[in-house]
């Protein structure tokens, strides 16, 4: 590993070394994606790592925020963090509910329901975003957190690589709208099939009422 990535990656551990230091064992990041799109689920995971688990950083380089990382390094790194962590879990929330509850609503209660789901019990929590979530366990919400902390974008990587998988299995059911491209993303195509076929059952009725 280059030295400039180890130092990157190094970084990206600072607030976790600060929390392992202080006496935690287990931390998870949380992190959603799907937030934007107009159609498909938000989709929010928790992966936990102890120290033991992060002593090689050579197996993550590259690691990042989710929208910085390329889609082929991020099906790799989703590998590798899905058989390195301690335990991960997802929350998925789908359109229907999105419409009822809201978005911001629904990326909170998917966050929820990840780190709910946890096998392994984390000592605290680092969450993407200025909100915290429902939950008895300690927990930190960071702005900007999946570009500041390794866990959180450990969590981004994994989110956004099964959101994508769906959404790709989504476009053979309704292969006009051409989900497997932009990923429910309001594209110019994307638009411009919602106005030619109107949406399919997948769109959030709630977004893009314009169109």
């Amino acid at each position: 590993m280059h030295p400039s990535e180890q130092k990157r990656l190094k970084l990206l551990l600072k607030i976790e070394d600060s929390l392992f230091e202080s006496g935690k064992r287990i931390l998870a990041g949380v992190d959603e994606v799907g937030r934007g799109p107009l159609a498909g689920p938000v989709i929010a995971a928790a992966v936990a790592f102890s120290p033991e688990k992060l002593n090689d950083l050579s197996l993550y380089c590259g690691l990042n925020d989710s929208k910085k990382v390329k889609p082929a390094l991020r099906e790799k790194l989703s590998e590798i963090i899905m058989a390195r962590a301690e335990s991960y879990a997802f929350g998925v929330i789908d359109e229907k509910e999105i419409d009822k509850i809201n978005i911001l609503r629904a990326s909170l209660k998917a966050m929820e329901i990840a780190v709910a789901s946890l096998k392994t019990l984390p000592d605290a929590v680092l969450i993407d975003g200025q909100y915290e979530i429902k939950s008895a366990l300690p927990q930190q919400a960071i702005i900007g957190g999946d570009a500041k902390s390794f866990v959180i974008a450990a969590a981004s990587i994994i989110a956004k690589v099964k959101r994508d998988a769906i959404m790709v299995a989504y476009d053979k059911e309704f292969p006009m709208y051409g989900f497997a491209k932009h990923k429910g993303y309001g594209t110019k195509e994307h638009i411009a099939a919602i106005r030619k076929f109107g949406r399919c059952r997948i769109h959030r009725q709630c977004f893009g009422k314009n169109f």
